[in-house]
């Protein structure tokens, strides 16, 4: 049994003002768009909120992604934790923090996850990977 813990900070900047970024999160429609593209996705965006993601992994494996919100600034900052399960196995706890600058006309995001990964089930490499990978889709769904 093994216990992982890595942190990671990715950043993107977008050509749209911190209002347009934070509404593509805050609607479930939205972003449904751009962070769950197959699979099944549930949004309650407030404070004390859950979001929830079903998706089938490479192998067959059903995947859960549950998170809660703890922090909403609009336009500014959203923290909130998950959990990745694969099957009936946990394979991740983490918080996550972004945050939203406004750079001239545009919006400077900056996502740091801080994750607990366990028994080998995902990589730190992994996760930083497919969040890099959603956040340019979420460049793209803003164009």
């Amino acid at each position: 049994m093994t216990v992982t813990h890595a942190t990671f900070t990715l950043e993107r900047t977008y050509p749209v003002p911190p209002a347009r970024v934070f509404a593509a999160w805050a609607d479930q429609a939205a972003k449904g768009r751009w962070f769950v593209p197959d699979g099944t996705h549930e949004l309650d965006f407030r404070v004390g909120g859950r979001e929830t993601v079903g998706a089938t992994g490479s192998d067959g494996t059903a995947l859960a992604v549950t998170s809660t919100y703890h922090d909403i600034v609009p336009e500014q900052r959203i923290v909130y934790s998950s959990t990745l399960s694969g099957g009936k196995v946990l394979a991740t706890v983490s918080v996550t923090t972004v945050e939203l600058v406004a750079e001239g006309e545009g919006t400077r995001l900056v996502l740091t996850e801080q994750g607990t990964f366990l028994d080998g089930a995902e990589e730190p490499a992994w996760r930083e990977r497919g969040t890099g990978d959603w956040l340019d889709r979420l460049g793209e769904a803003l164009k």
